[in-house]
């Protein structure tokens, strides 16, 4: 079994980066809030940017990008993202930013180090997006999906097998009906092309975990609309077993998932 890590930097509205590394590789999901934010966040777990071999972009909204213009400056390191996703920067006087930028089609493969990554479709009101599956030279795979809508079947597909998936468990329905958003935003969270609630998110885990899935990122939490509580008690409940690890993505600071000799860990 291979060591893996995956570090959730920090994950919600406010800004959204996630690290994944093997003994011989290092990758990034997304990129928002700040360069020196991402930056000082790697830091704190060990990691500089200028040993990050790839940057991988789900879509293009400001949470998941904003550190990419400023952080490209200084780091020349390939991002990948889907050519709708990357068509926000054209014409925007970035031009380091678009230097570095590898444009696909929304559905492609790519080979950093000993991972083979590969995007798959997700519902969401962007230009495009995206989640991906990550998987190692030895076999272990890793399922990235935030941002959804709603579960489809190509992401149920995509992440069925994954050892550990970082999963979306965005909003508790109630919370989010009862709270102070305008009416508006609320039906923009709850459709099908807005984000994930935590019983639509606990379901598709139970489901990935009746096929091998042993650990589970809760990312995006909403600070308005849940609570980690009310994400880890819907989890409890349809998975039904304390044997699989769920870590619940932190908005301000690392969490970590590590997989070391066959055993995942919260960190």
């Amino acid at each position: 079994m291979t060591y893996i890590r995956i570090c959730a930097l920090y994950s919600g509205s406010g800004g959204n980066a996630v690290l994944i590394e093997t003994e011989k590789t290092r990758i990034l999901i997304d990129a928002g809030k700040s360069a020196r934010t991402l930056c000082r966040a790697l830091s704190s777990v060990g990691v500089d940017m200028a040993d990050v071999d790839a940057i991988f972009i789900t879509h293009e909204h400001t949470d998941h990008v904003s550190a990419l213009e400023v952080l490209t400056k200084k780091h020349r390191i390939p991002i990948h993202v889907t050519a709708p996703s990357a068509g926000r920067f054209d014409g925007r006087g970035c031009p380091c930013l678009c230097d570095c930028l590898v444009r696909h089609e929304p559905y492609y493969t790519a080979e950093v180090g000993d991972l083979h990554i590969r995007s798959f479709r997700t519902p969401h009101d962007a230009r495009m997006s995206v989640g991906y599956r990550i998987e190692t030279e030895s076999g272990e795979a890793i399922g990235y999906a935030t941002d959804v809508g709603y579960v489809t079947q190509e992401i149920a597909d995509a992440l069925v097998g994954c050892e550990a998936v970082v999963l979306e468990s965005n909003h508790d329905v109630e919370m989010l009906k009862k709270g102070p958003y305008p009416y508006d935003l609320k039906m923009r969270i709850l459709s099908r092309h807005g984000h994930l609630s935590n019983r639509d998110s606990a379901a598709l885990a139970a489901h990935l975990a009746v096929h091998g899935t042993r650990a589970f990122m809760l990312a995006h939490l909403s600070e308005e609309n849940n609570e980690p509580s009310l994400a880890q008690d819907a989890y409890a409940s349809a998975l039904g077993d304390d044997t699989v690890a769920v870590a619940i993505a932190s908005a301000d600071e690392p969490t970590q998932l590590i997989c070391e000799k066959g055993e995942w860990r919260i960190c």
